[in-house]
């Protein structure tokens, strides 16, 4: 039954998102700044009709930062990336390539002025992510970046792709780790949502400065250990 209504809903979400990005994709012929609120309104829907639909809710812990640092963040569903659009002013993602292709979705993608990655680009494609992140940092927005590179399940983890020590070390900014428990409630079948309380902490950040391994190593360190406890916390108020 839980499968069943977890389909039904998430079934609803897809098409209702499709007809309301559909109407408004006029936004998209006009700066970024028109289709800018159809992002923040439709990630609010979103949150909405999850809460309603199968009680999930979330919480925030810690300061979301208001100036331009670099935000290297837990992935375990779709749920942070949703998030992050609502939760920082006008943020920028790192991503890969093959979702501006997606029609719709990677038309709002393209015209919020992502930045896309080409994975298969090498040295090439490095240097294109660091001069495409100082533009859009000079514009004022945080740069938002998932450093394992794609979704891991919850209490997993993978090596942290170079991209992100690359940015650390180039741009010469603060970075702010977040961790998240996102996936034991929201994970990427259609099938598996279920109720539950997602908690997004930011972490202390780390000051610029260190070297590319012991930064690394500090920023995997916490994440992980930070996530970890927060999926603790989740199982202990879930079998209560």
């Amino acid at each position: 039954m839980a499968s069943l209504r977890s389909l039904i809903v998430t079934l609803a979400w897809l098409a209702s998102c499709t007809l309301i990005c559909t109407l408004l994709s006029w936004t998209l012929l006009g700066p970024p700044s028109w289709s800018r609120p159809v992002s923040r309104f439709m990630v609010r829907y979103t949150f909405w009709l999850f809460r309603i639909g199968l009680g999930i809710t979330y919480e925030i812990r810690g300061t979301i930062p208001d100036r331009p640092v670099l935000v290297a963040a837990k992935h375990q569903s779709a749920w942070e990336t949703f998030g992050f659009c609502l939760f920082f002013d006008n943020p920028c993602y790192v991503l890969k390539q093959e979702l501006t292709w997606i029609p719709l979705f990677g038309w709002y993608l393209r015209k919020q002025r992502m930045v896309a990655i080409d994975r298969a680009g090498g040295a090439k494609a490095l240097r294109a992510l660091l001069s495409t992140a100082r533009a859009r940092l000079a514009e004022g927005r945080p740069l938002i970046i998932f450093p394992e590179g794609t979704r891991v399940p919850p209490g997993e983890s993978r090596p942290y792709h170079p991209g992100v020590a690359a940015l650390y070390q180039s741009l010469e900014l603060p970075c702010v780790p977040v961790a998240l428990n996102s996936g034991r409630v929201w994970p990427k079948p259609l099938l598996g949502k279920r109720p539950g309380h997602v908690v997004l902490e930011v972490l202390p950040e780390i000051p610029p400065g260190l070297n590319r391994k012991d930064f690394v190593a500090r920023l995997s360190a916490e994440i992980e250990a930070s996530s970890a406890r927060l999926l603790a916390e989740g199982r202990t108020a879930w079998n209560r």
